[in-house]
C-alpha cells in the first residue's frame, strides 16, 4: 500500500469559490464604476460570462474596450485611467459586500472553522484586490477573520494571473509547504489550470458561471462543498462518501 499523504494546508480562490461574487456583486459594480465615469458601457449577465474568461478586473476592462469599443483606447495614459475606473468599481464592490448581500457558498465556513479547529493551515491564492478579499470576510465570517488565515494572496502580488500558475507558486512559498500536501478549491477553468500548473490537486465547486466549463484535471466536480442539512451533488470524479466536504475527505482527495 502506497504511503498516505497528510494534507497540510486548504487553498481557497475567493470569487465564485468562497462566494458567487461575480453575476450579483463585481457585475454590478463594474456597471456602477461606468456610471461614474459617464460611460455608456453596460455588462449584462451574458456579456459578463464571456468577459469572465479573462481574469483580473483592469485586464477585463482593457480586455472590453479593445474587442468592444477599441475608440475609446485612445485616451491619454490609457492605464492609469483604467487603474481609476477600477478603483472606482472596487469602491461600489466594498459597499455591496458591508451590506451582507452576499452570503458565503454552501459549507464554506463549516469548513473553515473544521480546519481551524484542527489547526490545519488555510490560505487564499485570488486575482482579485485585497481590498475585495478583506470586505468579503468581514462581512460574512467577521471582522477578526482575515487572521485566521496563514496566507493571503491577491491582486497584483504576482506579475501574471490565473490560468498562469504564479500565485499558487507564491502562496505555496510562503506557507513553505509542498504542493502535494496541499489542495486547491476552485470554481473556474482558469482557476483550475493555474492550480494544476503549480502541481495542486484541486477540487472544484461550480458556480453559476462555470458550472459548464471543463474540468477534467480536477480530483471531484462538486455542485458545492454541501452541509450535513443540504448534501452536495456529485457532478464528477473521485466519489465523495458522504454529503458534505470535511478534512477528511480532502484528505482522502490529495490521496487519489
Amino acid at each position: 500500500m502506497k504511503n498516505q499523504k497528510k494534507l497540510q494546508a486548504v487553498l481557497f480562490d475567493v470569487d465564485g469559490t468562497l462566494a458567487d461574487t461575480e453575476q450579483d456583486g463585481h457585475r454590478v459594480a463594474f456597471n456602477a464604476a461606468f456610471q461614474q465615469f459617464n460611460l455608456d458601457w453596460n455588462w449584462d449577465i451574458d456579456l459578463y460570462g464571456k468577459l469572465l474568461e479573462i481574469t483580473g478586473g483592469k485586464e477585463r476592462i482593457r480586455y472590453f474596450m479593445e474587442n468592444f469599443v477599441p475608440s475609446e483606447l485612445n485616451k491619454n495614459d490609457l492605464t492609469n485611467w483604467i487603474a481609476s475606473l477600477h478603483k472606482a468599481k472596487t469602491k461600489y464592490f466594498e459597499s455591496l459586500m458591508e451590506t451582507g448581500n452576499i452570503p458565503l457558498r454552501p459549507g464554506v465556513a463549516r469548513l473553515i472553522q473544521e480546519l481551524r479547529q484542527k489547526k490545519i493551515k488555510f490560505a487564499i491564492a485570488t486575482t482579485t484586490t485585497m481590498e475585495n478579499v478583506t470586505s468579503l470576510l468581514k462581512s460574512t465570517l467577521g471582522e477578526e477573520s482575515i487572521d485566521w488565515f496563514d496566507v493571503i494572496g491577491a491582486g497584483d502580488i504576482v506579475p501574471s494571473k490565473k490560468p498562469a500558475p504564479d500565485i499558487y507558486h507564491w502562496v505555496l512559498n510562503q506557507l513553505d509547504l509542498p504542493a502535494q500536501q496541499c489542495i486547491a478549491i476552485e470554481d473556474s477553468e482558469n482557476g483550475l489550470k493555474s492550480a494544476r500548473a503549480a502541481l495542486l490537486p484541486t477540487l472544484i465547486t461550480v458556480s453559476g458561471y462555470t458550472h459548464q466549463q471543463r474540468f477534467d484535471e480536477a480530483v471531484a466536480v462538486l455542485s458545492d462543498l454541501g452541509e450535513p442539512s443540504k448534501p452536495l451533488t456529485q457532478i464528477q470524479g473521485v466519489t465523495i462518501t458522504q454529503g458534505w466536504v470535511d478534512y477528511e475527505i480532502l484528505n482522502n482527495l490529495i490521496n487519489h
